[in-house]
């Protein structure tokens, strides 16, 4: 069994699902008393949050390569981010470890093709939405269409996970805010949805809305299991 680095903190709420799915995964498919051989190194969520709203995304570069390099000196085997909006920072920690990396897109573009689904809507912080790290591969590598709401629904996805899902904070209104803008999805044509922030989880689930649900969590999670396993 290969040793999992995880790069966690960005929030601590999500880490811990990353960590549970991974060790009833392990469990799972091993059976009896296995479990996961891995490492975390977890940030500080305020100092990240802080240098996304500035925009500067050098430090955040060298924060992340920084937490790689920790784990690859550990004696990881290999590298998961536990966020999807810091792989904003993927390029630059590919380039500066020997170690893989497992790019929480890539597991996501195999999944919706699995389902042979080719338009999606995506779902995650302004960043995540707004910026091309995550639609480019599912467009390029995929050939899967990547649809994000308008600026107002945007704004709201945004303020929901930063002021409620990173606190832990889970409130009906705001589940009944996101099924609306995933139910105006279906009107576009959105085959399939993409909880593109690993909090997000933590809201919607799959019985709750009407097209299939692609949860980046549990979907980098379970690859993970599979690459360590292989």
């Amino acid at each position: 069994m290969k040793k999992i680095g995880l790069i966690g903190g960005m929030s601590w709420e999500s880490s811990q699902v990353y960590y549970e799915i991974i060790n009833k995964k392990v469990r799972e498919t091993l059976g009896g008393f296995h479990s996961s051989k891995c490492i975390m190194e977890s940030v500080d969520f305020a100092e990240i949050e802080k240098l996304q709203h500035i925009g500067d995304w050098n430090t955040l570069n060298k924060i992340m390569i920084e937490s790689a390099r920790n784990l690859e000196n550990a004696k990881a085997d290999f590298i998961v981010l536990c966020t999807n909006t810091m792989h904003l920072c993927s390029e630059e920690i590919t380039n500066n470890i020997n170690i893989p990396f497992l790019h929480i897109a890539v597991a996501t573009g195999k999944k919706i093709k699995e389902k042979n689904i080719n338009k999606v809507l995506l779902l995650g912080t302004k960043f995540t939405m707004e910026k091309d790290f995550f639609k480019k591969i599912l467009h390029y590598d995929y050939g899967i269409e990547v649809i994000i709401p308008n600026k107002d629904d945007r704004e709201i996805v945004h303020k929901v996970i930063y002021e409620e899902l990173v606190h832990g904070e889970i409130k009906p209104k705001s589940k009944e805010n996101y099924q609306k803008i995933i139910n105006n999805s279906i009107k576009n044509g959105a085959e399939g949805v993409i909880l593109g922030c690993t909090e997000i989880p933590l809201l919607i689930k799959s019985e709750d809305v009407k097209i299939p649900v692609f949860d980046t969590t549990r979907i980098h999670a379970e690859s993970a299991v599979k690459f360590a396993l292989e």
